[in-house]
């Protein structure tokens, strides 16, 4: 009997528990305990894949993208560009005799006399004489037969813009033309001219001609042919809106006609094959989301973006985290009038208004030009210096209950020393709340920075930011006819700092120790 209750005993002793049995003690540690708990919120689990998502696609994507963070897309395109002016001229002009007057006032009084049929007329004590050669076209004389000036409303225009025509070629042409006869001579030399279209030439070649059309380029560099002015007027006097020119060169341009009631001018446009930037272009094999304002890929932007945003977010938060925890733990420990001062500090940094001084700093950064990555490390120091001062009242509040336990004065007791007990030993107690709170401050951070580049203060270009992409819908022609511009950008901001904001309530579930699941 002695024999079977031993043996009975040594089986027992053998016998293995069943994973399910009561009998079964697991004893996991504090930062089991801590991942077990995290691990069974669904919501934070979601929250910790989605930003696992983001950071492979902002920091991995980036990597593996074709494209360039600021490659530029080009498409060509045709463009009506402004090429020349025509106006019909239907007012008088005047030419001034070499060595004569014929001010405003004058010609005020010129215009009275022909409406009038008037042959003469005066002026502060001087008499002028109008000879008629054509409605179009008059000579002011003194009466002794000495010309003062042209009042004509045809152009005499030379095929050489360099050449400008004195009095005496202008007067001789144009009366010439009013005349209609074939030729006329100045400075002892004879011109040519054709009564019908008003051709000058001299020795041959083309000088000029006569019209009453005006017609000038609006770049220095461009000379309009005679062969061209005509039949530019040709179609518009024919009411055509276009025409088809070729060239010296032989290339052929399209030109259409625009006209300007206000100022009765025509403008002339020509139409160019050009180079352009590839502005918000729709999405495609090539750019999944499309281009944006400055053509570059829009999804590739959205990648950098992200790494900046993410990036900038842990920087500050990494600033604020070390200067709170200096701060308040030595605030926490030493107390006295240590804590006094330092509380008060905290205080002042409390009171100063943030958003304000980070707007003008940006202003003052812009009208220095500050370069952008300059400009974004200054960011980054702006917003960690002024996001330290709830961290430091955190970690100083719990530091105060903690240094008068136990352990506390067992490490006092044996000699360590005051930095070993602040940071071996203290601040280690504080990190699960700091991990919380700097989990629950990064979408902040990044909200931050994306408002600030939203509204032209934080990361300028050419870096990209999810704020700095989303400044498009400024414009309400892109908000409207682009959504692909924003909405992406907006939807992975808001995803982040969900994100975020759930990692840190999940954090904060696993680790009070009051929890049950």
């Amino acid at each position: 009997m002695e024999e079977k209750t031993k043996k009975t005993e040594n089986q027992d002793r053998n016998e293995e528990y069943s994973l399910n049995d009561d009998r079964r003690v697991k004893v996991l540690s504090p930062g089991a305990m801590v991942a077990k708990r995290f691990f069974r919120n669904r919501i934070a689990m979601v929250g910790l894949f989605v930003l696992i998502a983001m950071f492979l696609f902002s920091f991995v994507g980036g990597l593996l993208s074709p494209y360039k963070e600021d490659q530029l897309f080009y498409r060509t395109e045709i463009l009506h560009k402004e090429y020349a002016g025509a106006i019909e001229n239907k007012d008088f002009r005047y030419a001034v005799a070499d060595g004569q007057e014929f001010p405003s006032v004058v010609q005020a009084k010129f215009i009275l006399a022909s409406q009038k049929g008037e042959e003469s007329f005066s002026h502060d004590g001087k008499a002028y004489q109008l000879t008629k050669e054509s409605d179009d076209l008059y000579v002011i004389s003194y009466p002794d037969g000495t010309e003062v000036a042209l009042a004509y409303k045809t152009i005499f225009s030379t095929s050489d813009p360099a050449l400008k025509l004195d009095f005496e070629i202008l007067s001789a042409g144009l009366i010439a033309a009013a005349k209609e006869e074939t030729s006329f001579t100045a400075h002892g030399e004879t011109f040519a001219l054709d009564p019908e279209d008003g051709l000058v030439t001299k020795d041959g070649k083309e000088f000029g001609y006569i019209s009453t059309w005006k017609m000038e380029p609006f770049m220095k560099d461009v000379f309009l042919t005679r062969d061209f002015k005509d039949q530019v007027i040709e179609a518009i006097e024919k009411g055509e809106k276009e025409i088809v020119y070729r060239d010296k060169d032989g290339e052929e341009h399209e030109y259409t006609f625009e006209f300007n009631p206000a100022s009765g001018k025509w403008t002339i446009n020509q139409e160019t094959e050009s180079r352009v930037y590839d502005t918000y272009a729709n999405p495609s094999k090539e750019h999944w989301l499309g281009t944006d304002g400055y053509g570059m890929d829009m999804l590739t932007r959205l990648m950098y973006g992200g790494r900046v945003s993410l990036m900038i977010g842990f920087i500050v938060e990494i600033i604020s985290t070390v200067i709170g925890v200096i701060l308040g733990g030595i605030s926490g420990y030493f107390g006295g009038w240590v804590d006094n001062v330092i509380m008060r500090v905290v205080d002042v940094f409390y009171c100063i208004p943030s958003m304000p001084i980070i707007i003008i700093l940006g202003a003052s950064m812009d009208a220095t030009g500050v370069d952008p990555k300059i400009r974004m490390i200054y960011l980054m120091l702006i917003l960690g210096l002024l996001g330290w001062p709830g961290i430091a009242r955190l970690v100083r509040g719990q530091i105060l209950s903690l240094r008068e336990q136990e352990f506390m004065t067992a490490t006092e007791a044996t000699g360590i020393g005051v930095n070993r007990r602040i940071f071996r030993h203290l601040i280690p107690n504080v990190i699960p709340q700091l991990i919380v709170s700097c989990t629950m401050g990064l979408g902040g951070t990044i909200l931050t920075e994306a408002t600030l580049s939203f509204l032209g203060l934080g990361v300028r270009f050419p870096f990209a930011s999810w704020g700095n992409i989303i400044n498009d819908v400024k414009n309400t022609f892109v908000l409207i006819n682009y959504p692909f511009i924003w909405i992406p950008a907006g939807v992975l901001l808001l995803l982040t700092v969900l994100a975020f904001n759930i990692l840190g309530d999940g954090l904060r579930d696993a680790f009070d120790p009051k929890m049950k699941r």
